[in-house]
């Protein structure tokens, strides 16, 4: 018989080990690995339009002084709090104290102004520049309150400050930001391994509630059957932007998965370059507008996830307006209207950015085209192209791509903007949406610029992006809507 002793300490480095184990199991529930579908070109929320940057950065890297919640309300970031001048252009911020960047260096009122003002000056490659036009001073109190002065009452600058284009940065870090970004959240970079995946990890200064979280990874997958196997292999924790709806039924008879389904702000347009020859027509337009078929767009291209729109504008927003029977799919009316312009023998440059959505509703939208006498010559761009190409250069005819921030009728009024769109009329409602601070008179201006922009057929209105996702069943505090264009994990953490 073995010696009580040695079976005694046998015992103890039995248990000892279990423990070691129960712990290592322990530890690898404070991490997860996300899927996206498209890798950010940059990491500067503050340079670049690409709706992949934030997807990273929102809320984890980057703060605002004010931020979404997941139901699309407004919260308090870096400011705890604000008033309001009695004429309502100067809103006075009050900072959280005690907050740091990731570099160790104080943030104080010095890094709002440097950051609000560099967003608005005049050579800002700030993507959503108009968003801080209206600001025409930027004081410094003390280290802790800021004075932002408005040239004239906005009601929707709060809501304006919560967006990822308006989040708070350091002069002495922003210029490499794009690669090695120095926020104030509650994560910061580890590793950027491109082409690959994103690291971030536990920030130990963070100034708020701790996440749950001690470290997180963005794998990219781009192609929709390498996320599904991905994600059955357990190599991807969740991938709240899940590429492949056809699959969604496969994951929702497995226990060890959740479905994230939800709404998105993601406006999913044909994109129209209205200053293109054929297309200065409105008659062409429209004619585009009634040659396509929206449902067999959303279950051929997202197996019927998405909400059919008339016009820019989300459906769950209590100002929409259902117009989408002004562009029915009606393929006579569209040839009837092609012969009046004479332009019955058209071809356009379809220009498609990498997302499923766009490249499987692209082949679609070419047929329904065709049909009623319009040719497609489809490109198939990465991002970084679409971005040069049509974003910024604006060569092409027609395109597709969800317009994935909040609120964002108002892009309507810049006729620099991809579509260069130029409306006198609609410019000046925009101007009078901003002074507007009554509910009523704000939803009067929203039904007209809904209107405006369906009767001038300055797109061709497809559909709501629907938020479809798809995680392990033991994650909780995955966002299932989409208010903004984030994967906020500052509420994530794994089930007991």
């Amino acid at each position: 018989m073995e010696d009580p002793d040695v079976m005694l300490t046998r015992l103890k480095l039995t248990v000892a080990a279990l423990a070691l184990a129960a712990a290592g199991t322990a530890a690898a529930q404070d991490s997860i690995t996300i899927g996206m579908q498209l890798e950010p070109p940059n990491l500067d929320p503050t340079g670049g339009a690409a709706a992949a940057i934030d997807e990273v950065v929102y809320a984890n890297i980057f703060e605002g002084l004010t931020r979404y919640r997941s139901d699309g309300s407004i919260a308090p970031a870096l400011a705890e709090s604000w008033t309001v001048s009695d004429d309502g252009t100067v809103y006075t911020f009050a900072l959280r104290q005690g907050v740091t960047f990731h570099d160790g260096t104080d943030m104080t009122a010095e890094d709002v102004k440097f950051s609000l003002d560099r967003a608005r000056a005049e050579d800002s490659t700030n993507a959503q520049k108009a968003l801080f036009a209206g600001i025409a001073d930027v004081s410094v109190v003390d280290d802790h309150t800021v004075a932002v002065t408005l040239s004239a009452p906005n009601g929707g600058f709060i809501t304006n400050m919560a967006w990822g284009d308006a989040v708070i940065v350091a002069s002495e870090s922003i210029d490499n930001a794009a690669t090695n970004p120095v926020g104030t959240g509650p994560f910061k970079l580890n590793r950027w391994v491109q082409g690959d995946r994103i690291e971030i990890e536990a920030n130990p200064d963070y100034w708020g509630e701790t996440p749950a979280l001690t470290s997180a990874t963005f794998k990219f997958i781009s192609d929709p059957a390498a996320a599904f196997n991905a994600m059955m292999a357990g190599d991807i924790d969740a991938f709240p932007g899940y590429p492949a709806p056809e699959t969604l039924v496969q994951f929702e008879a497995d226990p060890r998965f959740q479905l994230l389904i939800g709404s998105t702000e993601g406006e999913t347009i044909l994109s129209t370059n209205n200053k293109a020859e054929a297309l200065s027509d409105v008659r062409v337009r429209k004619a585009i507008a009634h040659a396509i078929n929206r449902q067999e767009i959303i279950d051929g291209a997202m197996f019927g996830y998405g909400t059919p729109i008339g016009t820019h504008f989300a459906p769950h927003n209590p100002d929409y307006v259902d117009l989408t029977a002004q562009s029915a799919h009606d393929p006579d009316m569209a040839r009837a209207l092609l012969a009046e312009a004479g332009a019955e023998n058209l071809t356009l440059t379809l220009k498609l950015p990498p997302p499923s959505y766009a490249r499987r509703g692209g082949e679609i939208i070419a047929a329904q085209l065709r049909a009623v006498g319009i040719e497609t010559e489809i490109s198939n761009l990465e991002w970084a192209q679409w971005l040069e190409q049509v974003f910024k250069g604006k060569d092409y005819d027609l395109t597709i791509v969800s317009h994935t921030e909040p609120m964002d009728i108002n892009i309507y009024a810049r006729p620099e903007y991809y579509f260069q769109y130029d409306n006198p009329e609609f410019q000046s409602l925009m101007t009078d949406l901003d002074l507007a601070a009554d509910p009523a008179a704000r939803t009067e201006i929203l039904a007209r610029a809904q209107r405006i922009i369906a009767d001038d057929y300055v797109n061709g209105y497809l559909f709501q992006l629907a938020r479809t996702g798809v995680a392990n069943a033991k994650i909780q505090g995955l966002w299932a809507n989409a208010p903004t264009q984030a994967n906020d994990l500052t509420g994530v953490s794994w089930a007991e």
